[in-house]
């Protein structure tokens, strides 16, 4: 059985988020603002989790540091749920998101789940067997109370799939991706997630 709660978190701003030019993919750190939403996260965690459970990217880890200063002993573990890397993290180094909207909108005007961006990018098939899997893992897990710090993107696509599946098809992509951005998650946003089959919380 799933833990009876599990929190869904985004990672703070970034440097990204904050127009900075792209360092990387998984090496962009928090802005000072995304460290205040980290440690905002931290402070509503008033009981100890059973469970962290981080990306493997660097903003996702420095948003869990200060859940890991408060719970020590809670077990954290590192699991594939970060973004969808659909544009070349390489094409992409030094440039800034002005920069990449028009291959960000020739990507999802296309919504073909085989495209890969270059040989460092997924495919979108890749991302829903990651999605899967998160919920294969997640169903697994033992205890009462875990939190995933991850990506407003993979946990958007979760939450839509949840319900629907995940299927890699052009459809399921042209509908996520008008969900994900009519409602995206927020730097620093909690969602409860419940393991019954009723409406998830946004706690902002």
């Amino acid at each position: 059985m799933p833990p009876a709660l599990t929190w869904l978190v985004r990672h703070g701003q970034s440097a990204s988020n904050a127009g900075l030019p792209a360092v990387g993919h998984g090496e962009v750190p928090l802005t000072a603002l995304g460290q205040d939403q980290a440690r905002e996260v931290a402070r509503r965690v008033d009981r100890q989790p059973d469970r962290l459970i981080v990306s493997p990217f660097l903003r996702t880890q420095e948003t869990a540091a200060p859940i890991r200063e408060r719970w020590p002993r809670t077990p954290c573990e590192v699991w594939p749920i970060q973004e969808l890397t659909y544009l070349s993290p390489a094409r992409c180094k030094g440039t800034t998101a002005d920069v990449r909207r028009p291959w960000i909108e020739a990507y999802w005007r296309g919504c073909d789940p085989d495209y890969v961006d270059g040989p460092d990018a997924e495919s979108f098939r890749a991302f829903m067997a990651r999605l899967a899997d998160f919920d294969s893992r997640l169903s697994a897990l033992d205890g009462d109370f875990a939190i995933a710090v991850g990506h407003g993107q993979f946990f958007r696509a979760y939450l839509w799939g949840r319900d629907r599946g995940f299927a890699a098809a052009p459809e399921w992509m042209r509908d996520y991706r008008a969900a994900e951005t009519s409602q995206p998650m927020a730097n620093g946003e909690i969602i409860e997630l419940k393991p019954a089959t009723g409406p998830s919380l946004r706690l902002g």
